[in-house]
C-alpha cells in the first residue's frame, strides 16, 4: 500500500457527511467553534452587526420555548467586553434550502423575549443589495432585534481574506482558518456558489429576444433579483482573489431605497432588454461596468478612462495603447473628444496599434476620454457549466479586470522642473559691464560714488 492512497487527518472532515440536516449541523458547528477560536475572523464577521470587540462565545442547538413550541435554533454568539454583552440567534441552511419566513420570525419572537440583539442567517442565499434581507419578514419584528444575513459565499471569502491578506497573529489559529477554509470550498460542505439564475431566467431571456417582455410579466422581479445577486457573486469571487473589498455601486438614493435600483434595472430591461451592472475595485482607473444585452445576446465589460490633458492628440492616444500591449486583440477602444457630442471613434485595438490614427478621424480634436471595452458571447443556460449565462459572466469579468484593468494607470502631470542655474567656471575672469551712461548705478561702489559726487556736478553743464 503506497502513501499516496492515504487520507490526511482533517480537522472538519466532509466524510459522514449523510442528508441536509447533517450538513447544516456540521457546517454550523465548524463555522462558529472557528470564530471563537480564532479572533481576528470573529471578529470580522461580527463587528458590522454591532458586536463588541472581546471574549466571543458560540454554542449550537440552544433549546428555547416559544408558546407550545420547543425550537432549536442552529447557534448561538455571545460577544461581551467588560460589562458590555452582545447576543445574536443563528439560522443556517446549505446546498439549495433557502429561510423560511415562519422560521425566521419565530426566532426573532425568541431573540425579542429573552433580550437578544440580533438573528443572523447564513445560506447560499446572496441578497442583491447589501443590508438587505433575501427573506421577507413582518418590520414589526425588527423594532427590538435587528435580522442580518450572510452568504457561504461571503463567509468563505472574509475567511480567505483574514487568511491570506490581512493575517492572523498565531500560526495555530492561521491554520485553524486554513481548515475551515478547506472544508467550506468542498463540494459537499453545502457551502454552494451562486448556481442558478431563477425558474424565471428561461422565459423573461426569451421574451426579450421576441421583443414581447412587459413590465407586468410574472418572474421579471425574480430575474433582475437573481442578475443583482450575479453581480455581487461576482465581485466576491474577485474581491477574495484580490484581497481587497469589491463591492456592486449603488447611489445613495439607491442604498437607502433598493426598490429604486431595481425598478431601474426592469425598465432597462424592458425598454433595451439590457442588464448593467456595476462593481467598484479599489484603486483602479474607473468603475468596471458589466452589460448584458439579452437581445444581442452578448456580454461586454467596458470602463472609462480620462486622456491626458497635454500632449499632441496622437501622443494622448499612444500613451493608452502602451498601457495595453498585451490587451487582447479584439478589445474594442472608442475615444471621446473635448466639445463633440455623441459617440466618437471606435476600433479594435490590433487595428489601433498597427496606426493610431485611426482613432482620430479628426486630429485637430483632442481626446477627452478614453472607453476601453470587451465582448464575448452570453451562455444562456440558468444552471452553472459550459453555456451557462453565470459563468460566461464571471469569466468575462475575471478575464477582463486581469488582461484589462489592472494593467491601467490614471495620467499624471509631471511636476514642474526646476531651471538650472548657469554655472560661472572658476578660471575666467570676466570683466564687470560698461555703463552706457555716467549716471549713478547700483553697481558703483559707494567709495567711488562718494569721491565723484563733486567732480560730476561741476563738469555737468545743465548744473552751472
Amino acid at each position: 500500500m503506497t502513501e499516496e492512497t492515504w487520507h490526511e487527518a482533517r480537522l472538519i472532515p466532509t466524510s459522514g457527511i449523510n442528508g441536509a440536516e447533517e450538513q447544516e449541523r456540521r457546517a454550523t458547528s465548524a463555522l462558529l467553534a472557528v470564530m471563537s477560536s480564532v479572533r481576528e475572523f470573529g471578529r470580522t464577521l461580527t463587528k458590522p452587526f454591532g458586536a463588541p470587540a472581546g471574549t466571543l462565545e458560540t454554542y449550537i442547538e440552544v433549546p428555547f420555548q416559544l408558546a407550545e413550541q420547543r425550537l432549536f435554533p442552529d447557534g448561538l454568539i455571545r460577544a461581551s467586553r467588560g460589562k458590555k454583552s452582545w447576543t445574536a440567534l443563528v439560522e443556517v441552511k446549505t446546498s439549495n434550502n433557502t429561510l423560511q419566513t415562519a422560521q425566521i420570525e419565530n426566532y426573532l419572537d425568541i431573540a425579542k423575549e429573552n433580550g437578544f440583539d440580533a438573528l443572523i442567517t447564513i445560506s447560499n442565499e446572496i441578497a442583491p443589495v447589501v443590508d438587505q434581507h433575501p427573506t421577507k419578514v413582518d418590520k414589526r419584528k425588527l423594532r427590538k432585534v435587528s435580522l442580518h444575513h450572510l452568504s457561504w459565499t461571503r463567509v468563505l471569502t472574509e475567511a480567505v481574506m483574514q487568511k491570506e491578506f490581512r493575517g492572523v497573529a498565531d500560526p495555530d489559529q492561521a491554520w485553524i482558518l486554513g481548515e475551515l477554509i478547506r472544508y467550506l470550498e468542498h463540494p459537499r460542505s453545502g457551502a454552494m456558489e451562486f448556481e442558478d439564475m431563477g425558474d424565471s431566467w428561461v422565459s423573461v431571456r426569451d421574451a426579450v429576444r421576441t421583443g414581447t417582455l412587459r413590465a407586468s410579466d410574472k418572474g421579471l422581479r425574480e430575474t433582475v433579483s437573481r442578475f443583482d445577486a450575479l453581480v455581487r457573486y461576482a465581485s466576491l469571487q474577485l474581491g477574495r482573489r484580490l484581497g481587497a473589498e469589491v463591492s456592486p455601486v449603488l447611489s445613495r438614493k439607491e442604498r437607502a431605497d433598493p426598490s429604486l435600483h431595481t425598478a431601474s434595472l426592469t425598465k432597462s430591461l424592458v425598454d433595451e432588454g439590457v442588464l448593467v451592472g456595476e462593481i467598484k475595485i479599489p484603486n483602479t482607473v474607473g468603475t468596471l461596468v458589466m452589460t448584458a444585452d439579452l437581445r444581442a445576446r452578448s456580454l461586454t465589460c467596458h470602463v472609462d478612462i480620462d486622456a491626458p490633458r497635454e500632449g499632441r492628440p496622437k501622443t494622448r492616444v499612444n500613451w493608452l495603447l502602451r498601457q495595453l500591449k498585451n490587451a487582447p486583440d479584439q478589445l474594442r477602444v472608442e475615444v471621446f473628444s473635448a466639445r463633440s457630442r455623441g459617440p466618437g471613434a471606435t476600433e479594435l485595438i490590433s487595428l489601433a496599434r498597427e496606426d493610431p490614427m485611426v482613432l482620430l478621424p479628426d486630429p485637430a480634436r483632442e481626446p477627452k476620454s478614453f472607453r476601453i471595452a470587451l465582448s464575448t458571447s452570453m451562455g444562456l443556460k440558468r444552471g452553472r457549466g459550459q453555456g451557462a449565462f453565470i459563468d460566461s459572466a464571471v469569466d468575462l469579468i475575471d478575464t477582463f479586470y486581469a488582461d484589462v484593468m489592472q494593467n491601467l494607470k490614471a495620467w499624471a502631470a509631471a511636476p514642474p522642473r526646476m531651471r538650472a542655474e548657469p554655472v560661472t567656471p572658476v578660471e575666467e575672469e570676466i570683466d564687470p559691464p560698461t555703463l552706457a551712461s555716467t549716471a549713478y548705478s547700483s553697481q558703483d561702489g559707494a567709495h567711488t560714488a562718494n569721491s565723484e559726487v563733486g567732480s560730476e556736478k561741476e563738469a555737468h553743464p545743465l548744473q552751472a
